[in-house]
Parts: C-alpha cells; sequence; structure tokens
C-alpha cells in the first residue's frame, strides 16, 4: 500500500510548470502526495490559481499578497479575502508575513498587509500562512499581539527562521512546515530546532518550484519531492516514514480542517 502524504505549500500555477501540470500532478498522485496546497501571492492571479484547483480534485487553494510584493501590489482588504474565502477550495489566507532580507525598505507596507491578512484568518477562521525571513522579533510581535488580541491558527511555512521564533509561533499553538531546507546536509541546526518541536504540529511542503531537497537540489522542485523532505524529517523525529507521514496527516487535517470536510463529499461525487 502506497504511503500517502500531502504537500501543504506549493505554486503550480508559476510559469515553471505550465508545460506539464496536468504530468506533475500525476506524478505526485503515483508517489502518495495525494493533497496539494497550490498558493496564491499575487491577489491579481487568483483566477488562474482557483482555475488550477477547480481543474483537480488532489489541488486545493490559498491566497494573498506575498511580503516581497506588497509594495507592488495594491493592499488588500479583509473583505476581499473574505470573499474569496466562500470558494469551497480555498482553504487558507495567504501567504503573507515579513521579509526584509531583500525588501527591508517596505517594511511599514509589509506590516499593514499582514495585519490584513491576519484579520481575514480571524474573521473565517482559515489558517494563516507566513513567510518569515529576516524579521524575527517584528513578526514575533505582531503574531504574539494579534493572537492575544483574538487567536487565530497559523502556520510557519518553509520554516527556517530561528529557534526564538519557532518557539515563540509553538507557544501561539501555531505549527512549523518543514521544506526541502530541512534535508540540505549544512541544515543540522534547523533540523535540531524542528526535532525539539511537538511533531503533532509539524507539516512537511516543496515550496516547489523552489527548494527542491536532495537528490534532486538545484533542479525544478515538484510536489512529489515532498516525500524526499519527509523521510528526513521521519528521521529527525526517530520515527518510521509511515508513521510520520501519519503524523503529518493528522496534523493537516487539524489546521487546514476546511480540506478534511470536503474532501467526504468529492469521495462521494465521484462514486
Amino acid at each position: 500500500m502506497t504511503i500517502t502524504i500531502t504537500d501543504s505549500h506549493c505554486h503550480l500555477d508559476f510559469p515553471d510548470f505550465d508545460q506539464e501540470r496536468p504530468e506533475i500532478i500525476s506524478r505526485a498522485l503515483e508517489a502518495g502526495v495525494t493533497r496539494m496546497v497550490t498558493i496564491c501571492t499575487r491577489l491579481r492571479n487568483e483566477p488562474q490559481v482557483r482555475a488550477i484547483a477547480e481543474a483537480h480534485d488532489p489541488v486545493f487553494y490559498a491566497a494573498g499578497t506575498h511580503p516581497m510584493s506588497a509594495a507592488e501590489e495594491p493592499l488588500a482588504s479583509v473583505d476581499e479575502l473574505i470573499a474569496l474565502s466562500q470558494h469551497p477550495k480555498f482553504v487558507g489566507i495567504g501567504e503573507t508575513g515579513l521579509d526584509y532580507h531583500y525588501t527591508a525598505e517596505s517594511a511599514e507596507i509589509q506590516k499593514q498587509s499582514l495585519r490584513v491578512h491576519i484579520e481575514a484568518a480571524q474573521e473565517t477562521g482559515l489558517p494563516l500562512i507566513i513567510h518569515a525571513r529576516a524579521a524575527d522579533d517584528d513578526m514575533a510581535r505582531i503574531l504574539t499581539e494579534t493572537h492575544k488580541a483574538r487567536p487565530y491558527s497559523c502556520v510557519m511555512h518553509c520554516f527556517s527562521s530561528s529557534a526564538e521564533l519557532g518557539r515563540a509561533a509553538l507557544d501561539l499553538g501555531f505549527y512549523l512546515s518543514m521544506s526541502g531546507i530541512t534535508a540540505f546536509p549544512k541544515s543540522q541546526e534547523l533540523r535540531d530546532i524542528f526535532a525539539s518541536a511537538p511533531v503533532d504540529r509539524i507539516l512537511v511542503e516543496t515550496d516547489s518550484p523552489y527548494l527542491a531537497p536532495p537528490p534532486y537540489r538545484g533542479k525544478r522542485n515538484e510536489p512529489s519531492y515532498v516525500i524526499n523532505t519527509a523521510q528526513k524529517g521521519a528521521e529527525v523525529f526517530g520515527m518510521s516514514y509511515a508513521d510520520f507521514a501519519a503524523q503529518t496527516e493528522a496534523n493537516f487535517e487539524r489546521l487546514f480542517a476546511k480540506v478534511a470536510q470536503s474532501q467526504p463529499a468529492q469521495a462521494k461525487a465521484a462514486s
């Protein structure tokens, strides 16, 4: 029996996949990757991302304004995000967050955009999807302040930040997601951060087409490669791959409850 797993964060609308999107989704299914969440990073592209989710049963989607694009895109509104969330396959708010590595000059608009997305997550009950890079102090402060005012759920996508930000997120009940970075040979410090986290708060993802794990490093990533990251995750937690995959599936369904709720209806419709 094939072990099933979910790619909780990928970008199937990116041009890297234009020539073979159905084949990539088929390869993922053959490998046991039975669900994929494709992420829209600019709201003007939401119709195209939605269309991919509508065309492929295993694909769900989320939408938001990526922090590195916050200065280039119109500021999202809470009402706009709430309206998008009514779609049955729209399952998360984001990705949003803070990135001061390349775009520190837009820090203020990034913070403003982040707070809009947080409010949408609070209103809809859908999980917030956070991108954080080189902004740990502001990230921890804003997440803590807003969660204290009105709790919400959240995943720190492609987590590769400090142990301090990881602990702050976990203390709020949030989830940390492993990407291919976790499997890079020089990522032992990151693996140690994950090893100290509760295994029931861990997700796995590709962030494809980026960050392919070994043995595909340097090549285009795709959802089927999430297995390679999950195999490294199983090592980190001292678990069998089957047990780790089952744990991350349970975690995903707990956080992305709308996916789990919709799948029985899909299965019935397919029968």
